[in-house]
């Protein structure tokens, strides 16, 4: 069971959570405080972002006694932009990013130590070669973290994609943010049902 810091209790490590945001503040404060929970924990911790203001984070951490240089240079911490991670040569390739999940679980597991990964989807996937296989990946990676549980939160900006869009991004997850609470997600739709839709 582990803490993901922007929400109250605990969760199974491999928990799969979207974060549907609307504002900077909202989806910066659930990113600082997932970090730090898992780095107060003892865990991995890898973020996926063009969005993080280096020097906020570091006072941040710096506030509980954490190093994020530090942090960064022992790869306890993995701080990458989005595009260098989705976007790899120009194109979203979901078996990729798949083996890239797993690389990093099986690196967690060799320090002894649970992982967790926060990343931000844009939309400049939908113009991106292979953006059409986003729900593919999503799916894939719910049924990943049932083999190989990394705690994974995946952000998305409300007003960047289409309703259409969100819905599905709703329905590929089985556990969403909402006010701050971490829910079952009723909208949830197991990965072999969606896929064969």
């Amino acid at each position: 069971m582990v803490r993901l810091g922007f929400a109250g209790g605990t969760f199974p490590a491999g928990t799969h959570i979207c974060q549907i945001f609307s504002d900077d503040d909202e989806r910066n404060d659930a990113l600082m405080a997932f970090l730090l929970a898992g780095l107060e924990d003892g865990e991995l911790a890898a973020c996926f972002s063009e969005r993080v203001d280096p020097e906020l984070l570091k006072a941040h951490l710096g506030r509980h006694g954490l190093d994020l240089d530090a942090l960064k240079q022992s790869g306890v911490l993995t701080i990458s932009g989005t595009r260098n991670v989705y976007f790899e040569g120009d194109r979203f390739d979901p078996d990729r990013m798949l083996k890239r999940l797993t690389d990093y679980y099986e690196m967690a597991i060799k320090k002894g130590c649970p992982a967790r990964v926060i990343g931000e989807m844009t939309a400049e996937v939908s113009r991106m070669e292979g953006g059409e296989r986003l729900m593919e990946y999503e799916c894939g990676v719910s049924l990943l973290l049932q083999e190989k549980p990394i705690t994974a939160v995946c952000q998305y900006e409300a007003d960047a994609f289409d309703g259409a869009t969100i819905m599905d991004v709703l329905r590929v997850h089985p556990m969403m943010v909402v006010r701050g609470e971490v829910l079952h997600n009723p909208f949830y739709v197991p990965p072999a049902e969606f896929l064969s839709r």
